[in-house]
């Protein structure tokens, strides 16, 4: 005869990592009536997320899907089945079921009413804590035991712990005092599955020395006068690019530039340099006005004039704009109306290093979806399934990451409670 259905009450699943992902996935699997438990590393959970959100918790974009899905570049194939079942919209409209209100702001972004992350997170781990899901924090995931139990180091010494089901959302590299340290990297890889180094992405970049400095970086001058400096109504675009310039802002850092723009094109940039040892991109210092209009109005006569008020009255180019003109140009290009013309709209700028990698948003590479089943479970261990920034994916800011942390860390949660429901449960540790 075959045997009874467990009820899903009985079912007991574990997930390690309290992040968006992990969150989302504790959620969706309580919902579906099983057991959850929460472990973290960190004396809190949603401790990047808390950071992320300080200055403005950008939820989701509200451009139209085509593009959004876009975002994802050469692993679009894998995310945008996820937005397609938990998207932008259904992200939206998630918060405002936690009585958080939303925005669209000018730029398209979506944020919270309040612009911050700590009420969106008190009310969601309320929520949580009303349906049965239970915190671990100070627990930080050492691997498997002999049995399949999952081990971890607490304040109080070693302990394991035995689940139905096992789902991972440790999140990437970056920010390792929040929690994201890539520590489990070799704990994956030691156990035979595919993971692409991690590598900073979201991030800024050390800039080739116009000055001829072997490692790179500005002149002490610039540097002490306009690192942390904002490089307001320009454009960016990577050299060789067909794609059309990014317009927004960027920032000077003392050995380099990051900011918006930056993050936008450091999936291109980095692979750049990994290729030639350098990328370089173009600034356009004026774009609202054309190459011509420049040329003519650098050429009239300046009289006894400075050149930097003659570009500041005509071009409208001074302050930080106008010292890197004069970092990057020599003196015959700045004397010359037609090459300088030509600087100020395309600026070249070589980039030769990313920053390091704790210093990223987020990071590049990961787990290899194709260590991954449809539902982002690892066939060779039934029963453990992944999500979130883990995962070997990268988008720019704007609310990209978190979406797609969000729809996975759902996606796994399904998976999980499909496969429970499959397998019945019978000895699976994981």
């Amino acid at each position: 005869m075959p045997s009874t259905p467990r009820p899903a009450s009985s079912f007991h699943v574990a997930i390690v990592g309290g992040g968006p992902a992990g969150l989302m996935a504790a959620e969706t699997l309580a919902a579906g009536g099983v057991q959850v438990d929460v472990f973290d590393a960190m004396p809190s959970v949603g401790r990047k997320f808390l950071l992320a959100g300080k200055g403005g918790l950008n939820i989701t974009h509200s451009e139209a899907f085509e593009a959004f899905a876009g975002r994802y570049g050469s692993r679009r194939a894998q995310i945008e089945p996820m937005l397609q079942a938990f998207g932008p919209d259904a992200l939206r409209a998630w918060v405002e079921g936690l009585g958080v209100s939303t925005f669209v702001g000018s730029s398209g972004r979506v944020f919270p009413a309040e612009m911050k992350a700590a009420p969106l997170l008190r009310a969601w781990l309320a929520r949580l804590r009303g349906a049965g899901v239970r915190f671990h924090p100070r627990h930080r995931w050492t691997g498997w035991g002999a049995d399949g139990s999952l081990l971890f180091t607490t304040p109080s010494g070693p302990i394991t712990h035995s689940a139905d089901a096992t789902l991972l959302a440790l999140g990437g590299g970056s920010w390792a005092r929040l929690g994201s340290d890539g520590a489990w990297v070799p704990l994956l890889a030691a156990a035979g599955l595919a993971v692409a180094p991690l590598q900073p992405a979201n991030c800024g970049f050390v800039v080739a020395s116009p000055r001829g400095g072997p490692d790179g970086g500005w002149s002490e001058h610039l540097a002490s006068r306009f690192a942390g400096q904002p490089l307001k109504s320009i454009t960016l675009q990577l050299a060789g690019d067909p794609a059309p310039p990014r317009p927004g802002e960027a920032m000077l850092s003392a050995d380099g530039i990051e900011g918006s723009l930056v993050y936008a094109l450091s999936a291109a940039i980095r692979e750049g340099i990994a290729r030639d040892g350098r990328a370089t991109v173009l600034i356009d210092l004026a774009p609202g006005r054309s190459l011509e209009r420049v040329e003519a109005e650098v050429a009239h006569p300046r009289g006894a004039r400075s050149l930097a008020s003659h570009l500041q009255s005509r071009v409208g180019i001074a302050g930080l704009k106008m010292a890197l003109l004069r970092e990057c140009l020599d003196a015959a290009t700045l004397a010359d109306p037609a090459r300088l013309a030509a600087a100020i709209k395309a600026l070249p700028v070589a980039l030769i290093a990313p920053r390091p990698i704790d210093e990223a948003i987020s990071t590049a590479g990961g787990l290899r979806f194709e260590a991954l089943d449809a539902k982002l479970m690892v066939p060779s261990r039934p029963g453990l399934f992944c999500a979130g920034e883990m995962l070997d994916w990268e988008a720019p800011t704007g609310g990209y990451l978190l979406t797609a942390c969000f729809a996975s860390g759902r996606r796994a949660a399904e998976g999980v409670l499909a496969w429970l429901a499959g397998a019945q449960g019978q000895g699976n540790t994981y």
